[in-house]
C-alpha cells in the first residue's frame, strides 16, 4: 500500500484518485473548491478543500509523507508550476505532474517534476493507432517503434496450436496472453489451441502488427 497525494479534483485527478483507492493504497484529496471537496468527502475518508499555491496549506499536510504526489491541474498552468515547485521545495518524494503541451512539460520538469504525464495526448496517440490499422481492439506504447497491441487471431489459426504456427518466426511478434471474452491466460503455453473468438496481446514492432493484424477478418 502506498500514500498517495492527488491535487486537482478535476475529471482525472478524481479518476485517478478512485482508482487508486481501489487498489488499496491509502489516498488523501485536495481541491480548492469546497463545494467540490464536500461531495467527494463519502468517497473519501481524507478529503481537505484548500488552495495548494498557498504553501501554509501543503506545509499542514506534511507533503513529504506521501510516496507519490499527483498534481492533476489542468486549466491553469501557473498553480501547476508553482505546487509543483512548493511541492519539491517541503520535500515531497515523488511528484507526478500533468502537461497538456511539450513546453509545459519542459517548464515542469525543470522546477523539479519526477514526472510528467499528457492524458490527453496519450489518448489522441492510442486512438490513432487502433484506428489507423485493422482490428488493433487495444494499444500500448513502450517505445517509438515497440508496442503492445491485441488484436484477433487470424481465422485460420482455430484449432491450431502456437507451436504449429510457428508465431514469432512467422510474423516476428510474441504472444504475451490469450483473452476469450473476460477471460485471460497470461504466457500461454505452446501447445495452447486457438478458439474462433480468441483474442491475443502480443509485443512487437508496430510495422508487424498492423502486417499480422490486417490478415484478421473480424470486422
Amino acid at each position: 500500500m502506498k500514500s498517495i497525494l492527488v491535487i486537482g479534483m478535476g475529471t482525472l485527478g478524481c479518476h485517478l484518485a478512485q482508482k487508486m483507492q481501489e487498489l488499496g493504497n491509502d489516498v488523501m484529496i485536495i481541491d480548492k473548491d469546497e463545494e467540490r471537496i464536500q461531495e467527494l468527502s463519502t468517497i473519501f475518508n481524507d478529503a481537505i478543500a484548500g488552495d495548494c499555491t498557498n504553501p501554509a496549506v501543503l506545509k499542514s499536510i506534511g507533503v513529504n509523507n506521501f510516496d507519490i504526489c499527483f498534481v492533476a491541474i489542468g486549466e491553469n498552468f501557473y498553480s501547476s508550476l508553482e505546487i509543483t515547485s512548493l511541492l519539491k521545495e517541503m520535500g515531497a518524494t515523488y511528484v507526478v505532474s500533468k502537461a497538456k503541451q511539450s513546453r509545459q512539460a519542459d517548464f515542469l520538469k525543470k522546477i523539479g517534476a519526477d514526472e510528467v504525464f499528457f492524458p490527453e495526448r496519450e489518448i489522441a496517440e492510442n486512438l490513432a493507432v487502433r484506428y489507423n490499422a485493422t482490428n488493433i481492439f487495444d494499444y500500448i506504447e513502450l517505445t517509438s517503434d515497440c508496442s503492445i497491441f491485441e488484436i484477433p487471431i487470424i481465422p485460420e489459426w482455430v484449432g491450431q496450436s502456437i507451436i504449429e504456427i510457428n508465431v514469432r518466426q512467422q510474423y516476428y511478434v510474441n504472444i504475451i496472453a490469450i483473452k476469450n471474452g473476460e477471460h485471460i491466460d497470461p504466457m500461454p503455453q505452446g501447445d495452447y489451441r486457438f478458439l474462433a473468438d480468441d483474442h491475443i496481446v502480443v509485443i512487437g514492432k508496430s510495422k508487424h502488427v498492423f502486417k499480422l493484424s490486417a490478415k484478421t477478418s473480424h470486422e
